[in-house]
């Protein structure tokens, strides 16, 4: 199982890693990592043939799931679906979820987890151009 590392942080960011990704085993959450407070953001990796150990749902939290590499099946509730590499899937509030790899390569994904029905703004809504010396 990889291990998350604090790369660097300062006052207004923290830069964390969990490795090379064609590496990752297992799950790793990042909030504490990062001090995240809005959202909590998994790595997980599940090998050819193997589920995630148990069904959940969440109270409050929806989550967003991005599958990186691999394929598999996902259920939610009673429905089935074929997953891959590129795969975007949202699941609400208030319902079972559950992931099983099916390809030769592990599927890894990433999990994002946050308040449902709170996003207020996003993209230009809530962003603003600014004039900064660019220093990269």
């Amino acid at each position: 199982m990889n291990e998350i590392k604090t790369l660097n942080s300062g006052e207004k960011y923290a830069h964390a890693s969990v490795g090379q990704l064609h590496e990752f085993e297992g799950k790793q959450f990042v909030k504490d990592s990062t001090g995240a407070t809005s959202c909590e953001i998994s790595f997980g990796s599940l090998p050819n043939g193997e589920a995630v150990p148990f069904f959940h749902s969440h109270k409050e939290n929806e989550e967003n799931y991005i599958i990186l590499s691999g394929a598999g099946k996902f259920q939610v509730d009673g429905d089935v679906f074929d997953v891959a590499e590129g795969s975007v899937i949202r699941v609400s509030t208030k319902c079972d979820r559950n992931l099983k790899c099916t390809s030769e390569v592990p599927m890894t994904y990433v999990c994002i987890q946050a308040k449902e029905g709170r996003l207020g703004g996003y993209t230009m809504t809530d962003a603003e151009i600014t004039e900064r010396e660019n220093l990269l």
